[in-house]
């Protein structure tokens, strides 16, 4: 955390984005309530979750015979089997260009990765194993093939996916907003910013499904007792992956804050503090967010072959685990008259 009391990014995508965990307050979902639901899924929060978490014990990535990274195909392939298997839909939602805003943070992020990167192959070398991978996860970067190989997989296995043009959470939050999803599956509380009215974090964290947790906008809201124009004010008190925030100040005291004065027009003023941007700016950014509404979502059955040839022959996948998996996606429940019914 820095000195502002921001949690950057996590560099390998598990916590992300501005810090509000101390103010609100997920709740248990069951994964059978979300049967029959589509979820917006936040691409690159979940592809770094795949990148950092399914390596080998030393914190080398899964590789095929090229030496081309193959954990986040591992991911999208097994654990998107699972979330189908329980009948829920996702659609994976990618990045497009950053706000020139950002930029600041995504170089102190590849810096991070960078020097994660020196630090795990040091500790390989000194045959410290957990310090390996400690590192190794931090070190975990989203690269254009990663991106495309992502998804072509998704394209083969019948899977939609929005390219939005800018900020992925705010096109996940706004297809939430339109009815076209019911939730965003990020374990980024940004998208509480960009108004989404459900996130769900945890959702496909580990290779075992559990329980999910779920964060309402609206109850969130009414618990804090501000406007949703109020939470974004607090945010950029506490800072963002757009500006630094105000040095000391946390959630808490920035729920207070705004609480007290009313907007972050009159913190500052009263505070002579610098949020480090413009505040009229910055609020744009997560109240007008730039999106698209050209996009058509429909799933598809996996073409079977084309999952095979690319997984397996071009990228040294079992055969038979990935048909094991493959089945997954066609098992609907008993209750659907039939597969053509669902898709």
């Amino acid at each position: 955390m820095n000195g502002s009391g921001r949690s950057f990014k996590h560099q390998w995508g598990v916590q992300m984005g501005v810090k509000l965990r101390d103010v609100v307050s997920p709740r248990r979902i069951r994964l059978e309530d979300l049967r029959g639901r589509s979820v917006a899924v936040d691409a690159a929060n979940t592809l770094y979750q795949f990148l950092s978490s399914i390596r080998q014990r030393d914190g080398t990535p899964l590789m095929d015979s090229m030496g081309r990274v193959t954990s986040h195909l591992s991911g999208i392939l097994y654990r998107t089997a699972a979330v189908m298997e329980r009948e829920i839909r996702p659609v994976y939602v990618f990045d497009g260009r950053s706000h020139h805003l950002k930029g600041e943070t995504v170089s102190r992020r590849v810096d991070d990765r960078k020097k994660s990167e020196m630090e795990w192959k040091r500790a390989l070398e000194e045959g410290d194993i957990d310090r390996a991978r400690k590192y190794a996860v931090r070190s975990s970067r989203m690269s254009p093939d990663i991106v495309e190989s992502s998804k072509r997989l998704l394209e083969l296995l019948g899977i939609p996916y929005v390219q939005a043009p800018g900020e992925g959470e705010a096109q996940a939050s706004y297809m939430v907003k339109r009815g076209d999803a019911w939730a965003v599956a990020s374990q980024d509380y940004d998208c509480l910013l960009f108004g989404a009215p459900r996130v769900l974090r945890n959702l496909t964290l580990s290779g075992k499904l559990e329980d999910p947790e779920i964060i309402e906008l609206e109850s969130t809201l009414r618990e804090l007792s501000i406007s949703h124009k109020q939470l974004v004010d607090m945010a950029l008190l506490v800072g963002t992956d757009f500006n630094e925030g105000v040095r000391g100040i946390g959630a808490r005291r920035g729920l207070k804050l705004i609480r007290e004065k009313g907007d972050i027009f009159k913190v500052i003023r009263d505070l002579e503090a610098d949020i480090g941007g413009d505040p009229e700016v910055l609020r744009r950014i997560f109240l007008e967010p730039e999106v698209s509404e050209d996009y058509e979502i429909r799933w598809r059955k996996p073409d079977v072959d084309g999952v095979i040839e690319f997984l397996c022959l071009e990228h040294g996948f079992s055969e038979e685990r990935v048909r094991a998996a493959l089945k997954k996606f066609e098992g609907v429940s008993s209750t659907q008259k039939s597969l053509e019914d669902w898709f």
